[in-house]
C-alpha cells in the first residue's frame, strides 16, 4: 500500500536549511511513501472573523491536509518555539471549531539549525500544539538535526553517511507509525 504524506515546512525563506533537509527526507522515505508539499506562505494571519467564509487559500490548505493520510512537519527553531508562519497554518487548519484538520492524522516532527541543540525546543512546542489538535505523533526517533554544508547540498543529498542512516531509519520508522495509526484509525 502506499501512504500519501504532505509535508509542511515552517520556515518561509527562501534559502531555509529545512526546506533542503525536507527534500532529503523525501528522497530517503521508504517508496511506498508520495509526498506532496502543503504550501503555507500565502495565509493571511487567523482571525476568528473568518470562521464562517473562510478566505480559499486557507480552504486549500484544510482541503490539502484532507488528501493525505499522514503529516511531516520539518521546522526550524525561532526564540525557541516555532515560527509564526507554521503556527499560523495550524491555527488556520484546526479551525472553525469542530473542524480540526489534525484530529487523528499520524505525524512525525524533525527540523534543523545550524546551532548544537537542533530545533529541540520547537519540536517540544509543536508537539504540545499537535497534541492538543489530536495528531497521532511519532514519538520516537526524536531528530535534532544540526545542519552543516558538508553533510547536506543545496539539493537535498546526505553527503555524510551517518546522517544518511538517522535519517533514513527516521523516515522508515514514520511509514511503520503511519500503517500503525491508519489500522486503528482510518482516513477516508
Amino acid at each position: 500500500m502506499t501512504y500519501r504524506v504532505g509535508y509542511i515546512v515552517g520556515s518561509l525563506s527562501s534559502k531555509s536549511i529545512n526546506r533542503v533537509l525536507a527534500t532529503a527526507l523525501v528522497r530517503l522515505a521508504p517508496e511506498d511513501l508520495e509526498f506532496v508539499e502543503i504550501p503555507i506562505a500565502d495565509l493571511p494571519l487567523y482571525s476568528p472573523d473568518f470562521d464562517s467564509d473562510y478566505p480559499p487559500v486557507a480552504r486549500a490548505l484544510k482541503e490539502a491536509i484532507a488528501g493525505v493520510q499522514a503529516l511531516l512537519f520539518v521546522t526550524p527553531e525561532y526564540n525557541r518555539s516555532i515560527p509564526g508562519a507554521l503556527k499560523n497554518a495550524i491555527d488556520w487548519a484546526s479551525r472553525p471549531w469542530g473542524q480540526n484538520s489534525f484530529d487523528h492524522v499520524p505525524a512525525a516532527v524533525i527540523g534543523a539549525t545550524p546551532g548544537q541543540l537542533g530545533t529541540a525546543l520547537a519540536q517540544q512546542s509543536l508537539r504540545g500544539v499537535l497534541s492538543y489538535c489530536n495528531a497521532r505523533q511519532m514519538t520516537s526517533p526524536e531528530a535534532y538535526i544540526t545542519f552543516k554544508q558538508d553533510v547536506f547540498s543545496e539539493d537535498g543529498e546526505v553527503r555524510d553517511e551517518s546522517t544518511r542512516e538517522f535519517l533514513t531509519t527516521f523516515m522508515t520508522e514514520f511509514r511503520d507509525h503511519i500503517a500503525r495509526v491508519l489500522t486503528v484509525l482510518p482516513r477516508d
